[in-house]
């Protein structure tokens, strides 16, 4: 018969203890970014930026409209550096979701023989509890 109590293994802690630092700050920035808090920073912050250049009086203007070039320096800036972090954050979930998915597998592999012995044991019982109806002449139909 099989351990009936195996050592757990928890895939979640096996990958966040082989994380790097910089893996670490990569899905940390993964996740932040990948939030409405994040989304509304960043309206916000581009809101403003825009009403000021467009409303405010010129003197204090400092990113004039229709180019606001100081503006997409920076978006693009964001963007060119946020973009790669994602990524590289994105490889290590779904290298968490492997893991995840090999133990699942394990687990289910593990499962099934288990109830395969259980059925087998089950089916021999039936089997010796037919005999024994059989052998006592009793009818298999009766409550």
């Amino acid at each position: 018969m099989t351990d009936v109590n195996p050592r757990l293994v928890n895939p979640h802690a096996q990958v966040v203890k082989s994380l790097k630092f910089s893996d670490r700050v990569a899905l940390w920035i993964t996740n932040k970014v990948g939030t409405m808090g994040f989304f509304a920073i960043i309206m916000t912050w581009t809101v403003t930026w825009l009403a000021w250049n467009l409303f405010a009086p010129v003197a204090w203007q400092f990113d004039p409209a229709p180019a606001f070039v100081f503006w997409l320096f920076i978006s693009n800036f964001i963007q060119l550096f946020l973009m790669p972090l994602i990524m590289v954050g994105q490889n290590i979930q779904g290298q968490h979701s492997e893991a995840r998915a090999k133990h699942d597998l394990a687990v289910n592999v593990k499962a099934e023989k288990e109830i395969q012995t259980v059925l087998a044991h089950l089916d021999d019982q039936n089997k010796m509890l037919i005999a024994m109806v059989k052998k006592l002449g009793a009818d298999s139909t009766e409550s």
